[in-house]
C-alpha cells in the first residue's frame, strides 16, 4: 500500500468515526415534517421521488396537489392506480390562469378537509401536500389549524409539504427544511414545457 493510498484509508477511517458518532446519537423514532421550498425546480420531484421510495417499503401514502389542477400530470398518471397511493387534485390550475380568488378559496379549503382527515389517520405512513404553502401566502387558508393538526398527527407519520415560500410557523415546527435555489432555468432560455419534464 502506497503513502496516498494509506493517508486516504486513514482519512476515511476518521470520517467513518463521526458519522458514527452521530448515527449513535440519534435514538429518537418518530415522523418528520419535511418543507421543500425555494425558487428552483425539483420541490415536487423531491417529494414524489420520496413517496416512491415509501411505497418500496410497502407504506402507505396520500397526495393532495392544491393547485396543479387543470393537466393530468405524469405523477398522477402514474401513482393513481397504485393500491397504496390516495392521490387527489384539488386545484383548478395555477392561480394566474384561474383569475377566480372565491374559487380557488374553496378549493383550498376542500382540500384542506381532506388534508385535515388524512392528518389523524395513523394508516398514514407518509403525507404530501404539494404546493400548499401558496395557500397561506395568498390568505386561502389560515396557517393556525394546519399547524395544530401537524402537531398533534400520529407519531409516526411523515409529511412533506412543497411550495416557493414557506410560512414561518410550518418553518417553526419542521424537523428538515430543504431550500432549492433557481440557478437556471430551460423556460428563460425560451425552451417551453414538456410532459415528463415539467409536468
Amino acid at each position: 500500500m502506497n503513502d496516498s493510498e494509506i493517508r486516504h484509508r486513514e482519512k476515511m477511517r476518521r470520517k467513518k468515526a463521526v458519522i458514527d458518532g452521530r448515527i449513535a446519537k440519534s435514538t429518537e423514532t418518530r415522523g418528520v415534517l419535511i418543507l421543500l421550498k425555494g425558487n428552483g425546480k425539483g420541490k415536487s420531484s423531491s417529494a414524489f421521488g420520496t413517496m416512491a421510495r415509501a411505497l418500496g417499503h410497502g407504506q402507505r401514502a396520500g397526495l393532495i396537489q392544491f393547485i396543479k389542477g387543470r393537466k393530468e400530470t405524469g405523477e398522477y398518471l402514474f401513482f393513481r392506480d397504485h393500491p397504496n397511493v390516495d392521490f387527489y387534485i384539488m386545484g383548478h390550475g395555477f392561480t394566474w390562469e384561474t383569475q377566480d380568488k372565491s374559487q380557488d378559496k374553496r378549493a383550498a379549503q376542500q382540500a384542506w378537509a381532506i388534508a385535515g382527515r388524512m392528518l389523524r389517520d395513523p394508516g398514514y405512513d407518509l403525507l404530501v401536500f404539494d404546493e400548499m404553502s401558496y395557500m397561506f401566502k395568498y390568505g386561502y387558508l389560515d396557517v393556525s389549524p394546519v399547524v395544530t393538526a401537524l402537531r398533534s398527527r400520529p407519531a409516526g407519520q411523515n409529511v412533506i409539504i412543497t411550495g416557493r415560500t414557506m410560512h414561518r410557523e410550518l418553518m417553526e415546527i419542521a424537523d428538515t427544511i430543504s431550500d432549492i435555489a433557481d440557478l437556471e432555468h430551460a423556460f428563460r432560455k425560451g425552451v417551453k414545457a414538456q410532459p415528463g419534464i415539467e409536468w
